[in-house]
């Protein structure tokens, strides 16, 4: 019965969100709160829905400061050198800026934390994007990409997570499945290009560009070596230059460190960047005003996300939709069971948060997969090749998938839609190139 509503309810909210019947929040508020109802935990509602709360509220907070940190910077033109480089290097090329894009986020991804990596790369893009007239989907669903394939480094959420679940260490886990690792990237460059080479034919000769010279006065990549982005009249000074992108390399190690809790970080560092670069309360109040929007958008997503996932985890919804996947597994299939976990972890990450999955049904398939002779090592790398690797950029579960569509300015159903056949790619990619290395084996 609870696994029943469970998957009811997941199939109605993609359904509801991907037709755009009802907006992502009321969706994300509604739908489990009639499931609930329906489930018969209206009396222990409230509880469930302020202990899904309290889970996303340090991540709430987190992105309310990140979203006003990173925006003050792209308005202080800190990212300008950055979006003048990708410009130049890709000659208003749309194919070589969405290979850019890949780029750049798999190396900020190193840091295994999807939410900075989102904040910090779309940041940095979306004005190339705007400046160019390319559609934002492909922003969202390249990065999408970078972030997944990297998701799978020892110290990113899905790995910690199957090593913690299963007890392993990371050579057990995550170096058979380098190879696979490296074959996804160069996926995932190759899909960069071709959505990009498809932009390029939308988009024709881009007459956006010279109509922003126009307007704006700023000068774009081909009127000459080394113009910024920002005119010269309105760029900050020197000095001021040099203490932002100092306090953004120091912000980004503390986060890699976690010298602090994220939420404190940034936080701290928004407080520094404002009263630095607007010294004057009435500077204050203008960047926090123009920027309130923004900040509103993201993190009443988040909270709305964790209504969903307090109800689905507190009716106990969750564990029964593991418990019944766990039992329809034929006996035949048993041997097969790593490429099987491989294969479908990907689209499971929409039904699933990543700890319901590593630590409810991850367990339970490596005990089965123990009983027909295969090892428990094998099923955790399996896991990882598609469980919230490729998955979690696209997870209504997942709060930072809310980061990089509201940073990106796109509804979830369309980035879904766009994305989902170039990440579930990846993850056969991988897959296959995990069989033929022997990372796991049919």
């Amino acid at each position: 019965m609870l696994a029943a509503l469970g998957f009811t309810t997941i199939g109605l909210f993609l359904v509801l969100t991907m037709t755009k019947r009802v907006s992502v929040l009321v969706a994300l508020v509604l739908l489990p709160v009639l499931a609930a109802l329906a489930g018969g935990f209206a009396g222990d509602m409230g509880d469930m829905i302020l202990d899904g709360l309290n889970t996303v509220a340090p991540t709430g907070i987190m992105i309310a400061f990140a979203v006003l940190y990173f925006t003050l910077m792209v308005d202080a033109g800190l990212f300008d050198p950055l979006i003048n480089g990708i410009l130049r290097l890709a000659r208003n090329d749309p194919a070589r800026i969405a290979l850019g894009t890949a780029v750049l986020t798999m190396c900020v991804s190193l840091d295994g934390d999807g939410a900075s990596t989102f904040l910090i790369t779309v940041s940095a893009l979306l004005p190339v994007y705007k400046r160019l007239g390319m559609s934002p989907l492909v922003l969202s669903g390249v990065v999408c990409l970078g972030a997944g394939v990297m998701n799978m480094v020892p110290w990113g959420g899905p790995t910690v997570r199957a090593m913690a679940a299963l007890k392993l260490d990371s050579s057990e886990v995550f170096t058979p499945v380098l190879p696979a690792m490296a074959c996804g990237i160069v996926w995932v460059l190759l899909a960069a290009y071709w959505i990009g080479r498809r932009e390029r034919r939308r988009l024709g000769a881009v007459p956006a560009q010279r109509e922003d010279r126009q307007e704006t006065g700023a000068h774009v990549v081909g009127d000459g070596p080394g113009t910024p982005l920002m005119p010269a009249a309105t760029r900050p000074p020197l000095p001021l230059t040099v203490f932002n992108a100092l306090l953004t390399v120091v912000l980004i190690v503390a986060l890699v460190l976690q010298v602090m809790p994220l939420p404190v970080l940034f936080a701290v560092a928004f407080a520094l960047a404002l009263v630095v670069n607007h010294p004057r309360w009435e500077q204050q109040q203008a960047l926090l005003e123009k920027h309130a929007k923004s900040v509103v958008l993201v993190t009443t997503m988040i909270f709305a996300a964790g209504v969903f996932t307090g109800v689905l985890t507190g009716t106990k919804m969750i564990s029964e939709m593991a418990e019944a996947l766990v039992s329809v597994v034929p006996d035949s299939l048993g041997g097969h069971l790593a490429p099987i976990v491989a294969v479908t972890g990907m689209p499971l990450s929409l039904a699933f948060t990543p700890d319901a999955y590593y630590f409810g049904i991850l367990p339970v398939l490596s005990h089965t997969a123990s009983g027909f002779g295969a090892d428990q090592a094998e099923i955790a790398r399996a896991a990882i090749l598609g469980q919230m690797t490729t998955g979690f950029p696209l997870s209504p579960l997942t709060a930072s998938t809310f980061i990089l569509v509201s940073m990106s300015g796109v509804q979830l159903g369309e980035h879904q839609r766009f994305i989902f056949r170039w990440a579930f790619g990846t993850t056969l990619v991988m897959t296959a190139a995990a069989l033929v290395t022997g990372a796991i084996s049919l």
